[in-house]
């Protein structure tokens, strides 16, 4: 049997278990890069994919490793830079496990529309694609039309007029579609720019007696995309020239995309004749995303910044941020800066802290701990009850005699918290471990101390849990 075999063999006993986000975060250009004297080296590109892949899952992976090939004794790891560029023999087609698409991590150049006059264009954002846009069932409309103008601009849904809330990736969709265009005809104009920025060069134009060179670059373009268009509002003279641009556009097959905060029938500050205009075409509703999509989206964001982040955190981010996607993200975006910042992980309580600073008046739910106040440690059984909750162990487990490195190296932790935070003797923090002596309790702390020093992951959490009694 290959490498590539048993790994892909590996990976699809795995897939059921973890899911297929964290499948393609941290095991997507992973390989068995070695199997010599009954070990099995697996490699991944990075340090974070390398941890994430021992920590969580090393005993899984023994084991279905062993189910794969009998003759295996151990597992080992180690890491490859090159793995996430290069081509590799070794590599498995991530698309085979459950539709999943192994994406480029490469997003287009920046690009600024310009027109043969000069005129030019707002700039695209690059990391606003239809492809890393997360379709939930609420949204998947809206995505679907938009990939369809793509593929045919002026053909179909024209105008297409997407609306809906603040942060509901309104922008998202306009600028994605943009450079879908772009991508399949290159040789259109497209044009994106904000209603804002329209106001605003009418303006100049009317100043300077330059509207009809205005008119002119304006019904050139192959496609006009129009962003929050409700600010249209009251403005009589832009109005009435994008009136007469939209109609150009229209007759001559020219793709016209426009969003808004509303639905068309009510812009009421708008004119009868545009909102009439607006509505002939394909009118579609940005909703609040739910509870999957919102994780499929924290997911997402935590493959693109390269960050492991609990899964129980980012549950209590998407149950707690519920109005705005790019509020949500705005809130994982703080959690991943400020733990970066103090070389901790993001923690619930470190979330929460996050979430109540932005909405001051907001319940959290699922959290029921006073922010105001800092857990008091005062004995080692405190400390104990804090790292037991922070792994998600059992105090059983961390004061018993279970030797597997998932519960070793907590209980070595919390031994190392207890000595540092209260300076108990090493017999005294024996006692509390089941009868240890004071040699193994020195060896722990010691330990700890060193790895401190190699282990980022390590280090991490210790700080997060001083953290979380405020040292």
């Amino acid at each position: 049997m290959d490498y590539k075999q048993l790994w892909e063999g590996v990976l699809t006993r795995l897939s059921p278990v973890i899911g297929k986000a964290h499948l393609l975060s941290f095991f997507k250009d992973s390989i068995i890069s070695r199997f010599e004297n009954g070990v099995v080296t697996i490699a991944a590109p990075s340090t974070i994919a390398c941890n994430f892949i021992r920590d969580r899952y090393e005993v899984k992976l023994f084991q279905m490793v062993r189910e794969m090939d009998p003759d295996v004794k151990q597992i080992d790891f180690e890491i490859q830079g090159g793995l996430a560029d290069a081509e590799h023999p070794s590599k498995v087609d991530m698309s085979k496990f459950g539709g999943m698409q192994a994406r480029e991590r490469k997003v287009p150049n920046k690009q600024e529309v310009l027109l043969e006059d000069g005129m030019r264009s707002k700039m695209f954002n690059p990391r606003y694609t239809l492809q890393n846009f997360i379709a939930g069932t609420e949204n998947r409309l809206a995505h679907a039309a938009c990939m369809a103008v793509a593929a045919k601009p002026g053909d179909i849904y024209n105008p297409l007029f997407l609306y809906g809330g603040v942060g509901l990736g309104k922008t998202h969709l306009l600028q994605g579609t943009g450079i879908e265009i772009k991508k399949n005809y290159p040789n259109k104009n497209v044009v994106y720019m904000t209603s804002e920025r329209f106001i605003n060069e009418i303006v100049e134009a009317i100043g300077k007696k330059h509207t009809s060179s205005f008119k002119d670059r304006y019904r050139k373009v192959d496609c006009l995309i129009v962003d929050d268009i409700q600010f249209f509002g009251n403005k009589a003279s832009s109005q009435q020239e994008f009136f007469h641009t939209f109609n150009e556009l229209y007759d001559a097959g020219k793709q016209i995309i426009i969003s808004s905060d509303r639905p068309p029938r009510e812009l009421d500050e708008l004119e009868d004749r545009l909102v009439s205009r607006f509505a002939m075409g394909m009118v579609v509703e940005l909703q609040l995303p739910e509870f999957e999509t919102r994780m499929a989206i924290l997911n997402a964001k935590c493959q693109e910044y390269q960050v492991f982040v609990d899964r129980e955190v980012l549950e209590f981010m998407a149950y707690n941020v519920q109005t705005s996607i790019r509020e949500l993200e705005g809130i994982l975006v703080k959690a991943i800066a400020e733990a970066q910042l103090t070389d901790t992980t993001p923690t619930i309580k470190s979330v929460a802290e996050a979430i109540r600073r932005l909405n001051k008046d907001e319940e959290l739910k699922g959290f029921n701990v006073d922010l105001s106040k800092r857990m008091t440690v005062r004995t080692s059984d405190d400390v104990i009850d804090l790292v037991v909750a922070y792994f998600k162990l059992t105090r059983s487990d961390i004061t018993g005699e279970e030797r597997r490195k998932q519960v070793m190296v907590p209980r070595q932790i919390c031994m190392y918290l207890i000595r540092e935070l209260l300076d108990h003797s090493y017999e005294t923090i024996g006692e509390s471990f089941g009868g240890r002596n004071h040699t193994t309790v020195l060896h722990a702390c010691n330990k700890i101390g060193i790895e401190m020093d190699k282990d980022s992951r390590i280090k991490r959490d210790v700080n997060a849990l001083k953290r979380e009694i405020g040292v």
